[in-house]
């Protein structure tokens, strides 16, 4: 059954932005001094289905007694390489979280894993959404192989967009909103980006331009580079979804959003109310003046 407009805007605004690039690079970068080099004493998995592929008792069984050796990111996938070779992977999905706390902290009930550390420290998996998954792999390209360019990589130029997009008649929005055709970059970053290039985000991804492309190139990384400065975007509704950093505080990148959330308030180029629509049943915003996009053959309105 479709949902109604007014049913999808209501679930739309209940719901919290996932984690993406800049939150889950956040979350790498707080948790690196942190964790490095500490050996895990003991594993609690609270949620048995947080645990991908084998039974919560085997995942605690093979992680206790590892040392983490490195923190890192794959798209919006945390690595934590363990002495023994393998990887713990963790998906936060909508609303997972990785806080460092002393033990004796009261564990609340959306906390789904602990981890107790050789310091004393537990890493705990909070998440109210129930969402995120915990992978134990001996590779990651096991889990991660099919996943697109880092687009804050070398690898992702100007023509490796061009030539992703030949042929490929979604709208642009859709395509970078697929993980395998760029890693990491989610709805807040998408709409972003897309506005910073002047792109509407309805349009055939394959009628873009090479100029097109390399506008598109530079907002997306210049996005993304100021949203990870800024420590990410918190836009949950309550303190159990907000994204929060591993040290404790929000994000403030969303003080900065140009078009995310804000159907209705004027475009900050021109004043033109922005418009919010449902894209491949995702809530889309964009400015209709500066974005705006006349297929070829057809007269303007």
């Amino acid at each position: 059954m479709e949902l109604s407009d007014v049913s999808f805007w209501r679930i739309c605004d209940r719901i919290e932005a996932m984690p993406e690039l800049p939150e889950v690079e956040n979350t790498v970068r707080d948790l690196k001094p942190l964790l490095v080099g500490r050996r895990v004493q003991e594993v609690q998995i609270l949620w048995p289905r947080l645990v991908h592929g084998k039974a919560p008792e085997a995942f605690a069984v093979e992680l206790t007694g590892r040392q983490i050796v490195n923190t890192d990111r794959r798209g919006k996938f945390l690595l934590f390489p363990l002495d023994n070779g393998r990887i713990w992977i963790v998906h936060l999905r909508m609303t997972g979280q990785l806080h460092l706390v002393p033990a004796q902290t009261e564990i609340d009930r959306h906390v789904h894993a602990l981890l107790e550390l050789d310091n004393g420290q537990q890493l705990r998996y909070r998440d109210a959404r129930k969402f995120g998954r915990f992978y134990l792999v001996d590779e990651a390209e096991e889990l991660l192989a099919k996943l697109g360019p880092e687009p804050l990589s070398a690898a992702f130029t100007p023509l490796e967009l061009f030539n992703r997009l030949q042929g490929r008649r979604p709208a642009i929005k859709t395509l970078l909103l697929d993980q395998r055709v760029l890693a990491g970059l989610g709805n807040i970053y998408a709409d972003e980006a897309l506005f910073a290039a002047g792109i509407d985000p309805r349009r055939p991804a394959s009628t873009l331009t090479q100029a097109d492309c390399n506008r598109l190139h530079m907002a997306i990384r210049q996005t993304l580079a100021a949203a990870i400065r800024e420590g990410g975007s918190s836009l949950g509704g309550s303190a159990l979804t907000n994204y929060r950093r591993p040290i404790g505080v929000q994000g403030r990148f969303q003080q900065r959003h140009q078009v995310y959330r804000r159907a209705g308030q004027p475009c900050p180029k021109c004043g033109a109310p922005i418009e919010r629509i449902k894209l491949a049943q995702r809530s889309t915003h964009f400015c209709p003046n500066c974005q705006h996009y006349e297929p070829l053959g057809v007269e303007p309105s």
